[in-house]
């Protein structure tokens, strides 16, 4: 779908690569949602871990980017906007 939209664009496979909390925070506004909405909170970590505690999001962020499987994904960005990808009608927003 996305190659379909534009020839331009780059895969950054953030699992092997790393991603930091500036980029996640960065990230969250980008979409416009909160870094609490980033978290995948079907990951076993988080529902051990995490569930119910209460963070900042520069904490959330800091402990996602510690924690690489907690981050929806994919993430998809163009120019100054960006969308987690979830179905085909999400890539629409950004064109």
């Amino acid at each position: 779908m996305l190659k379909s939209k534009t020839a331009e664009f780059e895969i950054i496979e953030y699992l092997k690569s790393g991603i930091d909390a500036k980029t996640i925070i960065k990230l969250s506004k980008m979409i416009n949602i909160p870094v609490t909405d980033m978290v995948r909170t079907q990951e076993e970590y988080f529902k051990k871990e995490l569930k119910g505690k209460k963070f900042s999001a520069e904490e959330w962020a800091q402990i996602i980017s510690e924690n690489l499987k907690l981050l929806r994904r994919p993430i998809v960005v163009k120019g100054n906007k960006a969308v987690i990808v979830e179905s085909v009608d999400d890539i629409e927003k950004l064109f």
